[in-house]
């Protein structure tokens, strides 16, 4: 058991350090590391764990790896893998909120994101490849997966395009069982979501409370903010938005963007953003409350709904309930990774950076991390050398 916990600090750590590029790079590194390398799932209970991810708020790379601890050492497997894997991002974004308090700017962080940018792109597009070569294995799953990927990139929202996948496919089989008895499952699964979010915003709302940044203010909304967001971290900063800038006040909207490209490009996490804001209101201890926060209600819902992957697949209609989330997320993800190439692809250099790393990738099996590593010196280097990729 210490061996396996081990085993699992030293993985989590190791993409906590090196997970650049938001939570679809992140799933694609987890792909490699989890399926390809150690084998400890298959494509398809790894496919099964995105989906799993995508059915409660959160952020959804996060959650993918408090599944993976969980299966792979139960509750504390849980802890240790999301400690791990949010730490190393926690603490790098309490450094850079420390410079950024002193400075004003975090320049040479954003060349060396130039590079990184590239190979991100390149490291989500092999893991959509052979995600989707796996486990999209039937015509309906494939339909599901265009119709998702159409109706994503005209601007139809996460939820409905989830959800609404998720039940056509649920409906239909349970025309075929003619019961909805193995709907159970999908039933607790929201009943489950209903209740861990309700709690939180109940309690933010009888606070009664300074609402200036103090380490209790923060730490509240914060958690009542990772009880109901599903997402991307470009759904957190519409809530910041409108509730930290133009509501509380707490930042101006310049500091916000600042906050929100903090949390982009630094490994980890996106929603280390909360850690940047808390430390720049409230230093250490609002580092803290705001990171525990926000990640707190993603460790209960996995907590909660971990053991029922297994009986979504052992029932017939959250089975397929299942089956179309996940064509509607990798349709999401595919989605993601075209426009993250559209923005990193902006130059020669870059579009070399990112042939390069495909090839080295798809041929050669490179560590993603030593790409990423060599991808942000290049873009400093190419920086100073020439102009921004």
């Amino acid at each position: 058991m210490i061996d396996r916990l081990l085993e699992l600090l030293g993985i989590c750590l190791r993409l906590g350090t090196t997970a650049f590029g938001g939570p679809a790079a992140h799933i694609a590194m987890m792909e490699a590391e989890f399926v390809r390398k150690r084998n400890w799932l298959s494509s398809e209970e790894f496919v099964d764990l995105i989906g799993a991810s995508n059915l409660v708020p959160g952020p959804s790379s996060t959650e993918v790896m408090l599944h993976i601890g969980y299966r792979r050492s139960g509750i504390l497997g849980l802890i240790v893998a999301g400690i791990a894997f949010i730490g190393p991002a926690a603490i790098l974004v309490c450094c850079l909120a420390s410079g950024y308090q002193k400075f004003g700017s975090l320049e040479a962080f954003t060349w060396a994101f130039h590079g990184i940018k590239p190979v991100v792109v390149a490291i989500v597009g092999q893991a959509i490849y052979l995600l989707a070569s796996k486990t999209l294995n039937t015509w309906p799953k494939r339909s599901a997966f265009g119709l998702n990927l159409g109706a994503s990139w005209f601007g139809v929202a996460v939820l409905p395009l989830l959800f609404g996948s998720g039940i056509t496919f649920g409906v239909i089989e349970s025309f075929r069982e003619r019961s909805l008895k193995s709907a159970k499952p999908v039933a607790n699964l929201f009943v489950t979501v209903f209740i861990v979010a309700a709690l939180p915003i109940g309690v933010a709302s009888i606070y009664s409370g300074p609402k200036t940044a103090e380490p209790i203010s923060l730490f509240l909304y914060f958690l009542k903010l990772g009880s109901v967001i599903y997402g991307s971290g470009y759904v957190l900063l519409a809530f910041l938005e409108q509730d930290i800038v133009a509501s509380l006040h707490w930042l101006t909207k310049g500091q916000l963007v600042d906050a929100i490209a903090i949390g982009q490009f630094t490994p980890g996490p996106v929603f280390t953003t909360a850690t940047f804001i808390g430390f720049l209101k409230a230093g250490v201890p609002g580092a803290l409350v705001s990171t525990l926060g926000i990640f707190l209600p993603a460790f209960l819902f996995v907590a909660l709904t971990g053991k029922n992957i297994q009986t979504f697949r052992k029932s017939p209609i959250a089975s397929s309930f299942l089956d179309g989330i996940n064509a509607s997320a990798l349709a999401l993800m595919t989605v993601v990774a075209i426009r993250l190439g559209v923005d990193a692809l902006s130059s020669i250099a870059a579009v070399g950076i990112f042939v390069v790393s495909l090839a080295l990738l798809l041929r050669f099996k490179t560590n993603s991390a030593l790409l990423i590593g060599v991808g942000g010196i290049l873009g400093v280097v190419l920086h100073q050398s020439f102009h921004p990729l």
